[in-house]
């Protein structure tokens, strides 16, 4: 973020949330403009862009796939005027709608770097309901991780494109209730979506509830 496009900001926040409910089937699209009700409802002096079509200045760590749950999103905010901090998880809670929880707020540096920028892995807890071979299972698992490259075709700008998911998968096992537990990257510098890690395994068509427990941001320079 450079400095001219931060001399209207006076302070900026992160808020720690979970997504739980009816609330986990909102689009990344539709839970910003969620928060931007949120933050209004709760008299939040929020910064806005300037030119014809305003925009709030808040921005997402990392999109949430549909369906998937969480307790470790992050949304960065840049304020207008500078407020104190106590008591504003309240504040926002009181004007919520069912499904979003909120955690903590923090302040960073009015010139810190952008969310996606700082973001660089993801963990996630994903439930079979089907009943599966967890032998097998796990043999596809250990397939998986002892391969040299594990390449993702896909069509961007009408041209097939092709990634190599391998480097971005830090690991994947069974805890011991049999929940298949994930860590991959995330943010701009590679992003694995969940469901090519399913695909990968031959899980694709099997029920199951996906949360992110954990994301994991880089220290803010």
């Amino acid at each position: 973020m450079s400095t001219s496009a931060n001399t209207s900001i006076k302070q900026r926040i992160h808020i720690t949330f979970g997504k739980f409910d009816a609330l986990k089937y909102t689009s990344t699209l539709d839970l910003a403009k969620v928060w931007e009700r949120v933050l209004r409802r709760a008299n939040l002096p929020i910064l806005y862009s300037q030119g014809f079509n305003t925009r709030p200045r808040m921005q997402l760590a990392s999109a949430l796939p549909l369906g998937i749950t969480s307790e470790c999103e992050v949304l960065d905010v840049s304020l207008r005027t500078p407020i104190a901090l106590e008591g504003v998880v309240e504040q926002l809670l009181a004007v919520s709608p069912n499904g979003l929880k909120i955690y903590t707020i923090n302040e960073v540096p009015v010139d810190n770097p952008s969310l996606q920028q700082l973001v660089s892995r993801a963990k996630y807890r994903v439930i079979l309901k089907d009943d599966v071979d967890y032998t097998t299972i796990q043999q596809k698992i250990d397939a998986l991780l002892a391969a040299d490259r594990i390449i993702k075709e896909y069509m961007r700008k009408r041209r097939k494109n092709y990634i190599d998911l391998r480097p971005l998968i830090y690991g994947i096992h069974l805890d011991e209730n049999n929940h298949l537990i994930m860590d991959l990257s995330a943010g701009d510098r590679g992003n694995v979506r969940l469901q090519d890690i399913m695909e990968n395994l031959g899980l694709d068509n099997v029920h199951y509830s996906a949360h992110r427990y954990s994301l994991t941001i880089d220290t803010y320079r």
